[in-house]
């Protein structure tokens, strides 16, 4: 009996490594073709949201590196590492959030309009369908191994979720329907999720504490 739950705890903890490099990989990959396309159609949404994919590569490096350190250890707490990336996390999140703010202010002033939202709607919905099957893949490991840490990592997971929604909606309405400065208010929306990662992820850094993103109640210090 003590060796199959040895197993299964084994098991856990490397689905656990698993899931954080295939969320590092995919956020690397969602990067480049957002910024890249982002950059040739000229919409500051899909833009922002390549930029927000490399931020979270940032987090999820050091999730990769406590969930490491979780299998030779139970201890929840961050270490230096964690505190770093988390802070580095913070300050991407800040820079993200006020650029988006002054890009969109002046896309509205001068009136720009994308060439193309396609590409915003195809990457959308593969982010969608990938961070939404990850989320139920970490939030049943963290439970399964009793990890706030893991369940936290879930919520974040969540918030990449939601953050593909704003994308989709802003450009599905303006590849569909040419709405004006859609592209902007979309962009505004990213900034609002990026500006609320950012403020939790410098909290984080500031001490111990295991929160998951946008949820106080799943707080411990």
């Amino acid at each position: 009996m003590l060796m199959t739950k040895t197993k299964s705890h084994d098991f856990l903890i490397n689905l656990a490594i698993l899931l954080s490099i295939i969320t590092i990989l995919y956020n690397i990959g969602e990067g480049i073709i957002s910024l890249l396309f982002g950059y040739a159609d000229e919409t500051l949404s899909l833009f922002g949201f390549g930029v927000d994919s490399f931020v979270e590569v940032l987090s999820g490096a050091g999730i990769l590196h406590m969930v490491l350190r979780f299998r030779k250890s139970k201890e929840e707490k961050r270490d230096g590492f964690e505190k770093q990336a988390l802070f580095i996390t913070g300050i991407g999140f800040f820079i993200l959030a006020a650029g988006l703010v002054i890009a969109s202010g002046i896309n509205i002033v001068l009136q720009h309009k994308p060439v193309t939202t396609f590409v915003g709607i195809i990457i959308s919905g593969i982010s969608i369908a990938t961070m939404w099957l990850l989320m139920r893949a970490k939030l049943y490991v963290g439970k399964h191994l009793k990890s706030e840490a893991i369940v936290a990592d879930a919520h974040c997971t969540r918030t990449c979720f939601y953050l593909s929604f704003i994308l989709l909606g802003a450009s599905l309405m303006y590849e569909f329907f040419k709405i004006p400065y859609i592209d902007a208010i979309g962009s505004l929306g990213i900034a609002f999720f990026a500006f609320k990662e950012g403020r939790e992820a410098m909290e984080k850094a500031k001490n111990n504490s295991v929160c998951s993103c946008g949820s106080a109640d799943s707080c411990k210090k």
